[in-house]
């Protein structure tokens, strides 16, 4: 993890974060696979063919172990939580959680190392070039902190309760404190409790499908 770093970007190709998420050395995706952790942050392009719409595919995936945790999950552009296709049981643990889809969402995802922590925002949207029928994938940078501090151990047992309500610090070089983005503090905190949450096996960000959450969601 290196320096903290909250510029609005436009996925152009060079940056990597937009449509990617987290750029992880080979040594922490290795770290992350001998402990079973498995999360998915890929963001895809669907047709649906019998309402002869696109939509985006996003799938709430993560967990933890006391020393690691790695998580993404998908809210609605105003933050609001995403209420889920269908949830995925598993007899495993720290998998995927949650289908969505949508014609717009944002992703949260977070590296939590020990107490260190690295969360990028970003929104993706559907883009139609004039003359196509197939749109491309609009990716926009909302929000990228690195060496994040979380100031309780909250992967312990003893901590369980305070999981959702605290969230990493973030700095600039400078040591000031960054200020996360307002809309999105209620899924900071969630996301913050699922890479803390040892032995994953729920969604901790989307809501059932028919419960109340943000409209737009398919």
């Amino acid at each position: 993890m290196g320096d903290l770093n909250t510029e609005i970007k436009t996925s152009s190709g060079a940056d990597r974060y937009a449509l990617h998420g987290l750029s992880l050395p080979r040594s922490v995706l290795n770290a992350l696979d001998k402990r079973g952790i498995y999360c998915q942050p890929a963001v895809s392009l669907e047709h649906q063919h019998l309402a002869n719409r696109y939509v985006l595919r996003g799938v709430e995936s993560g967990g933890a172990v006391s020393d690691i945790g790695r998580a993404c999950a998908f809210v609605a552009q105003d933050g609001r939580p995403l209420a889920w296709l269908q949830r995925i049981d598993s007899i495993g643990v720290n998998g995927r959680h949650a289908i969505y889809l949508a014609e717009n969402l944002v992703r949260l995802e977070m590296l939590r190392v020990g107490q260190t922590c690295e969360l990028v925002v970003t929104s993706h949207t559907l883009s139609c070039p004039s003359g196509r029928t197939r749109p491309d994938i609009r990716s926009e940078v909302i929000f990228h902190g690195r060496d994040g501090v979380l100031p309780r151990d909250l992967w312990k047992q003893d901590q369980r309760l305070l999981r959702s309500n605290v969230a990493p610090v973030f700095y600039s070089r400078a040591g000031e404190v960054a200020s996360l983005p307002e809309r999105f503090d209620l899924a900071i905190g969630n996301i913050t409790a699922c890479v803390c949450c040892v032995g994953c096996k729920h969604s901790h960000v989307g809501v059932p499908s028919g419960a109340t959450a943000a409209q737009g969601e398919v």
